[in-house]
């Protein structure tokens, strides 16, 4: 099972570099000449309708509320086979990363709104994401040498810090409620769970049920996002036949590839693209981008180490094992690359989708995810060489 993880891990480096390539042709298609044409394609309305479903949303929108969830699928996965099967599964392993978890989500909140002051509170979730392939990916820069308990330590925060908020925010936006869809959705996944006791269900189950909850939840106004952080839940992790991997191990590791090297470069190619025409450094200062810049690059490192380091200061808790205070302070600072995660948590609330202030938003989660991980990166470097002379 630990080959998973790994597996899993040198997926998300890979992803990573194919992430920051995205986010740099977006702006630059953005700001060319093919600009008209880019956002011309990311507005144009797509209507589906298939039986009693019909929706008509643009480009981008079906990008965000259809494949993401696949992202949030596989995401919320990931999570339950750590806690049932993988490096997360015992007290040991799970003390770390769970106060980790939790720091790095509630400082982060706690900077945004003492910033904003309450004047936008919409965009508070953004600044609470990890974007776990990006800081993945920044940490395989900073040395194959690194000990494997800090990979796994940067995963944790992001499966459950980015879990938390996206269920937090969905929840918490203003858009239209339908509660006897929201039952309907509740009902498939209390069918999905039966269906998990059935071991050798065939796939095609589970995928009109994924289906079903995903159509369902998008029309009851909730974020469908949530849809594929509950179907994981029902996933089961035993093998469907005596010998064979687990169901849970084989939906990961069939839509994993797929998430980290085509739907998620593509959504930051459609999110990312900002044009700087226009944009003022004035922007940039507005409480809102510089709530979420502030929360990434200041709140994220300190409540990741100031929560987990204070525990392990009072040996509540053990340092993750093979790794130095300096190796812990840069894995903080990694903590903070929000980039596809922030994009996405920024335009969960409709009331973010029509703020003046998008593009500055966009643009400061860039320049403070790329500021955290380059920080993160020279702190680990500088932590290497002086465990080297020591």
């Amino acid at each position: 099972m630990r080959r998973l993880t790994l597996d899993y891990l040198r997926t998300e480096t890979g992803s990573g570099l194919m992430l920051a390539a995205a986010a740099v042709a977006a702006v630059g298609v953005a700001n060319s000449g093919l600009a008209p044409e880019y956002f011309a394609v990311l507005r144009r309305p797509i209507p589906v309708r298939i039986g009693g479903f019909a929706e008509t949303e643009t480009v981008a929108a079906w990008i965000r509320s259809l494949l993401m969830p696949v992202f949030f699928l596989v995401l919320g996965m990931e999570l339950k086979f750590e806690l049932t099967r993988g490096e997360l599964h015992n007290l040991r392993g799970l003390s770390v990363p769970a106060l980790a978890a939790a720091g790095g989500l509630i400082a982060p909140v706690a900077v945004y709104f003492a910033v904003t002051r309450g004047a936008a509170p919409w965009n508070w979730a953004a600044g609470a994401a990890t974007d776990g392939a990006a800081a993945l990916a920044a940490l395989s820069l900073a040395g194959s040498a690194l000990p494997h308990s800090l990979r796994v330590l940067v995963m944790s925060v992001a499966l459950a810090d980015n879990l938390a908020a996206t269920a937090l925010a969905a929840v918490l936006t203003d858009a239209p409620f339908h509660p006897r869809l929201v039952v309907a959705a509740g009902a498939v996944l209390g069918l999905l769970l039966l269906l998990s006791r059935w071991r050798r269900a065939p796939f095609l189950f589970y995928a009109l049920g994924f289906a079903l909850a995903w159509g369902l939840t998008l029309k009851s106004g909730i974020n469908p996002a949530l849809a594929g952080i509950a179907c994981a839940l029902t996933v089961p992790v035993g093998a469907r036949r005596p010998g064979q991997e687990s169901t849970l191990k084989y939906f990961m590791e069939s839509l994993h590839p797929y998430v980290a090297f085509a739907i998620l470069p593509l959504y930051v190619f459609s999110a990312a693209g900002v044009r700087f025409e226009g944009m003022s450094l004035r922007d940039l200062f507005e409480p809102a981008p510089l709530g979420v810049a502030l929360a990434l690059v200041v709140g994220k490192p300190l409540g990741v180490l100031g929560v987990a380091g204070g525990a392990i200061a009072l040996r509540l808790i053990r340092k993750p094992s093979g790794s130095t205070w300096g190796e812990f302070a840069g894995v903080a600072l990694l903590c903070g690359a929000g980039f596809t995660v922030s994009y996405y948590l920024a335009e969960i609330d409709p009331r973010a989708l029509a703020a003046a202030v998008r593009p500055a938003v966009r643009t400061d989660v860039f320049m403070a995810s790329a500021f955290a991980a380059a920080a993160g990166v020279g702190v680990l470097g500088l932590a290497r060489r002086a465990a080297g002379a020591d």
